[in-house]
């Protein structure tokens, strides 16, 4: 039966861990990260919750006869970014369930 203690006082403790996750995702929609590609001629800046938040183009990069190499450069830029915020965000999940045995899934509800 002291397992199923265990599991009522994690019950019990759910309510303070979801508000924590809470707080921790809007200290994560504070935080910036950035991408670039192209040396530095395209910069995408991600939140830590994941969201392009701005774009920065080197005007001297714009070429109407090679927009794909533009397209590619921001898409690598926008995905550098994207892999440094998913390390952000799972660095602030750690610290926020510890050691905590967490079953399959119940992370990812925290980080909605």
């Amino acid at each position: 039966m002291a397992g199923l203690g265990d599991l009522v006082g994690m019950m019990r403790d759910f309510g303070a861990m979801r508000q924590r996750a809470a707080e921790v995702q809007a200290d994560l929609g504070r935080q910036t990260v950035e991408g670039s590609a192209g040396g530095g001629m395209v910069t995408a800046t991600v939140n830590g919750r994941q969201e392009l938040i701005g774009l920065k183009i080197d005007p001297e990069i714009v070429d109407h006869e090679d927009v794909a190499l533009l397209e590619e450069m921001i898409k690598g830029a926008v995905a550098q970014a994207m892999v440094k915020a998913r390390d952000l965000q799972r660095e602030a999940m750690s610290k926020l369930i510890g050691d905590l045995p967490i079953p399959p899934g119940l992370l990812e509800m925290f980080s909605q």
